[in-house]
């Protein structure tokens, strides 16, 4: 029976030192880990920033655009908009034209099967 409870406390005391290793471990990894984030956090403090004020030169170029006054803008879309406007009524003048030569040649169609018909009966009458 002592062999037993011997053998029982040592398989304890094996579990408790793997349990301690364990935590031993993940205390390190732990550890490191908070020390890396402490160096990296301190190395972005004390690095210069050249990425903004490259950033600040580009936006200062980029508002030098060719259309930096909003007249000129509005200027080219009435531009835009009256030359649609004109295509428009062009389009829509040719179509009333069209529809005019087509009501013309309806009517000289319909004169012209009358004419024969008033040909044909006048030679009969004389």
């Amino acid at each position: 029976m002592e062999n037993l409870l011997g053998e029982m406390i040592r398989m304890k005391e094996k579990e408790v030192r793997k349990k301690d290793l364990i935590i031993m471990v993940l205390a390190v990894i732990g550890i490191v880990a908070a020390i890396a984030g402490i160096v990296y956090a301190v190395y972005r403090f004390l690095t210069p920033e050249y990425l903004d004020d490259f950033e600040d030169d580009f936006d200062d170029d980029f508002d030098d655009g060719e259309f930096d006054d909003e007249d000129e803008v509005r200027d080219s879309i009435e531009e835009a908009e009256n030359r649609a406007a004109e295509r428009v009524s062009g389009i829509a003048d040719g179509l009333k034209a069209d529809e005019e030569v087509s009501k013309e040649d309806a009517a000289e169609a319909a004169a012209a099967e009358k004419a024969p018909a008033d040909k044909a009966e006048a030679p009969a009458e004389a």
